[in-house]
């Protein structure tokens, strides 16, 4: 497996990157109605299934729309035939299916489950995202379609990050995991208590309270990560944590604190960790990280090259095993 560096993992989503106007049949706006009136449709069920065909074209009239189901954090996904190792594919399903996979676990798909990702105009497709971790019984029965929930860290590892197409699907999958899992974290005003409801097409959320109305959109968390090195000697700065596997090291990384610059969180994670003081900060990319803990769904790494002024190393040991 060839290796990229310019790439950056879970960047790069090919259906995100305009956003429609309100007008067009593909906006968030739009693609809501249009998904209202399929969902009071009950010939859904009779429309062509399209099974395992990421990115697929259509030749309707009106959008078609794909659905991503995640149960517990993990998306639906297939291993393509004749495949020597696990080669993970998004497990794309039309919406007549997503209905009547849930109706057979006896859960009634409505609008507000379903979160927008995207679309492509010129495949005619709209792409949904959908928890489904309340259906117990849904893993097995899309097993039996040759369908799995896998890992997202899992799909990330076994994709080739020199493959533009796998590497758009990793992406879309990565924005769909940190929409739904910031949808079910925030389930109930932090202003005022009472609970929260999708808008526009699940991109924010609302506080049902009438005298609240409190607007709640997706929250980002900017982490700094940073290779240490020091130039003199030609070394870097590698720890590792007590729950890393055998042999794995790691850059330091560490949350931004309020009112502080990304250059001044470098050093001060590096001192507070480590014991090195960090002189020039250069900065070298950035990736967002939707594999994080369920409660900070939409992390942010931002990549740093950070330059030692010290060599004496001091190890947090509440933070790091070794260095």
């Amino acid at each position: 497996m060839s290796t990229n560096l310019q790439t950056q993992a879970f960047a790069g989503n090919p259906i995100r990157s305009k956003t429609p106007k309100s007008t067009d049949p593909f906006s968030p706006t739009s693609a809501l109605e249009s998904l209202k009136t399929r969902l009071l449709d009950n010939t859904l069920h009779c429309q062509p299934q399209k099974h395992h065909s990421s990115l697929s074209s259509s030749s309707s009239s009106s959008p078609d729309f794909k659905v991503l189901p995640f149960r517990k954090g993990r998306p639906l996904t297939y291993s393509g035939p004749g495949e020597t190792a696990p080669v993970w594919h998004l497990g794309w399903i039309s919406l007549g299916d997503c209905k009547i996979f849930l109706a057979n676990s006896g859960i009634e798909l409505k609008e507000e489950a379903l979160v927008y990702l995207g679309s492509r105009s010129a495949d005619d497709v709209v792409y949904w995202a959908i928890d489904v971790s309340d259906g117990d019984s849904l893993a097995s029965e899309f097993g039996s379609k040759q369908l799995c929930f896998v890992e997202l860290r899992t799909v990330m590892v076994a994709t080739d990050w020199a493959d533009q197409r796998a590497m758009a699907d990793l992406a879309i999958a990565g924005h769909a995991r940190a929409l739904l899992e910031w949808h079910n974290v925030s389930r109930f005003c932090g202003h005022c208590g009472e609970k929260t409801i999708p808008k526009e097409a699940g991109k924010l959320k609302q506080c049902s309270n009438a005298s609240c109305k409190k607007r709640i959109y997706p929250r980002v968390d900017p982490v700094v990560i940073m290779l240490v090195i020091d130039r003199e000697n030609d070394r870097v700065l590698l720890s590792r944590q007590s729950r890393f596997v055998p042999r794995m090291w790691s850059c330091i990384a560490g949350f931004i604190e309020p009112g502080e610059s990304l250059e001044e969180a470098v050093r001060r994670e590096t001192w507070e960790e480590t014991g090195i003081e960090v002189g020039e900060v250069v900065y070298h990319t950035s990736q967002p990280w939707p594999v994080g803990p369920n409660s900070m769904p939409c992390q942010l790494m931002v990549g740093f090259y950070a330059y030692a002024k010290s060599f004496e190393i001091n190890v947090d040991k509440e933070e790091l095993e070794g260095t």
